[in-house]
């Protein structure tokens, strides 16, 4: 059992089917990249909506879909955010979203989980594969029924071509290939 979750206060996974909704406020949708071979670079969206189903006592038919406003990339550098929304990257005056839709669940161990889907980024598709740690449920401070899950995925940026860099004179890249995406998501049950 991990420090902090005590079991008997949590509601059983099983419990919890049911339509939720991401809680922005209290949830993280971000990424992490080398920088200039030596060091990493992180990245957060700000503004992003989505929902999951959970199906308890059958995980495999849960599902998510997430919508990310792509203008809300944040790395706490103003110039880099804005080379990011050019279309040397993300290109958000031709496509300001980034959806993720699910396409497969599976439990791999308790609390263990993994969802395949679909991630689209500049109208190109493909799948991702993200491994979910069921990070526990509560009912807040405020009455309201919460569940919460973190979870990463190593991705390629040319799958999305997203290819833009620069070479190093000592050689290699400024920016990596392999590109970290991380979530730790709080979600409200809406029925």
């Amino acid at each position: 059992m991990r420090a902090g979750l005590h079991r008997e206060e949590n509601l059983a996974l099983s419990k919890l089917s049911g339509n939720w909704v991401l809680d922005p406020a209290h949830s993280s949708v971000g990424f992490a990249a080398r920088h200039a071979m030596i060091t990493r670079v992180r990245g957060i969206f700000t503004e992003f909506e989505g929902h999951l189903f959970l199906d308890g006592e059958r995980p495999e038919a849960s599902g998510a879909q997430v919508t990310i406003d792509v203008n809300s990339v944040d790395t706490r550098v103003e110039q880099r955010d804005n080379h990011l929304r050019s279309p040397d990257f993300f290109d958000v005056a031709r496509f300001p979203k980034m959806t993720f839709r699910s396409t497969r669940m599976e439990r791999l161990e308790e609390d263990v989980y993994r969802m395949a889907g679909d991630l689209t980024i500049r109208d190109r598709t493909s799948p991702v594969v993200i491994d979910l740690l069921y990070s526990g449920s509560v009912i807040d401070a405020f009455g309201v029924e919460r569940v919460g899950f973190d979870g990463s995925a190593i991705v390629s940026r040319s799958d999305w071509d997203l290819t833009w860099n620069a070479n190093l004179e000592t050689g290699g890249v400024l920016v990596s290939e392999k590109i970290k995406l991380e979530f730790d998501i709080s979600a409200i049950r809406v029925s």
